[in-house]
């Protein structure tokens, strides 16, 4: 369980993808809008980074949850904070605070293993075709041991899996399934994309909504969660990271707040901007009632069972663990 974040992959000189993080937060990509774009680096992509931060400070833990082997080596090829925060030299970023930091971690870590966890049930289910929803920085295709056959369809705007492409490329990575990247936005057509790159609807599939739905409005989660049904044959799986919504005043408050923040130092990490706060329906009951068994695990029921702390709810991080909920799902 000691095994270190590039342990597995010998890294590489990479050289520095992107533009300065500071230059690139007063990005007005930053703040959400109908329409709106952004890359791996930018508003909702910079987030992937983010995420992957966290779960490469998870694989340094002397007993990590999960280890990610690529996590580290994406942040390295942006460099600047990314990569300093993993080699100690930035101990104020946030990930390293205990107040809210270490718990942060804490969820990607065991969110990763909830996740990877429900994928190996898939699979031993004899589930072949896999569809990740905003792929973004996952790396799955090539870290998971996939019985041959196997079908990995990652769907995510084309500048995150250029940038993925680019480095895993660097590094000489081959994927332990076949994997086929759809280059297309969740706001557009993306079952008939998916149909178009060889998805078979008839076969039983395994789906994967993880950190994604705060990032849509709630009619976009309600079209999301009925293109999955459409398309999930029987037998199929499909697991999604569910959330709470925030009061709208407290929400509405937290914005400002985070508005002024950015305005004094542009290095500061936005997030309230880039959410909607919005939900169509908890998702195991909106599965649910569509045929399927499903079954929510909150989040800090969750931390209980892999040994992690609970924040207590008056805490910065305590909301965070409270709102969330990991939800597996089988179609009859």
């Amino acid at each position: 369980m000691g095994v270190r974040c590039c342990a597995v992959v010998a890294p590489l000189p990479l050289r520095p993808i992107g533009k300065d993080a500071a230059a690139l937060a007063r990005n007005v990509g930053w703040v959400r809008s109908e329409g709106d774009t952004w890359d791996i680096t930018t508003s909702v992509g910079s987030t992937a980074l983010f995420v992957a931060t966290a779960r490469a400070l998870e694989a340094q833990k002397p007993e990590p949850l999960a280890v990610d082997p690529y996590a580290e080596l994406f942040c390295r090829a942006v460099g600047g904070r990314w990569a300093d925060v993993l080699d100690g030299k930035d101990p104020d970023h946030e990930l390293k605070s205990d107040e809210w930091g270490q718990y942060f971690v804490n969820f990607q870590g065991a969110r990763t293993r909830y996740f990877d966890a429900y994928f190996r049930r898939a699979a031993d289910a004899g589930v072949r075709q896999v569809v990740i929803l905003a792929a973004g920085l996952d790396s799955r295709a090539y870290r998971l041991a996939w019985p041959g056959a196997t079908t990995v369809f990652e769907l995510d705007r084309p500048q995150v899996l250029d940038f993925k492409r680019e480095v895993l490329t660097s590094l000489g990575a081959q994927p332990r399934a076949e994997r086929r990247e759809i280059a297309v936005d969740l706001r557009d057509d993306w079952p008939q994309a998916l149909r178009d790159n060889g998805f078979d609807a008839a076969k039983p599939s395994a789906w994967i909504a993880e950190g994604l739905l705060i990032y849509l409005p709630a009619a976009a989660q309600e079209q999301l969660f009925t293109g999955i049904d459409t398309l999930a044959g029987p037998g199929s799986h499909v697991a999604v990271e569910d959330g709470g919504v925030m009061d709208p005043d407290e929400y509405a408050a937290r914005v400002e707040q985070e508005r002024a923040a950015l305005a004094e130092d542009a290095q500061q990490r936005p997030f309230f901007q880039l959410v909607y706060n919005e939900r169509c329906a908890p998702a195991a009951e909106w599965f649910g009632r569509r045929g399927w068994t499903a079954a929510g695990t909150p989040l800090a029921d969750y931390f209980r069972q892999v040994g992690r702390p609970v924040p207590e709810p008056d805490t910065e991080a305590g909301p965070m663990i409270a709102r969330n909920t990991l939800v597996s799902a089988l179609k009859a």
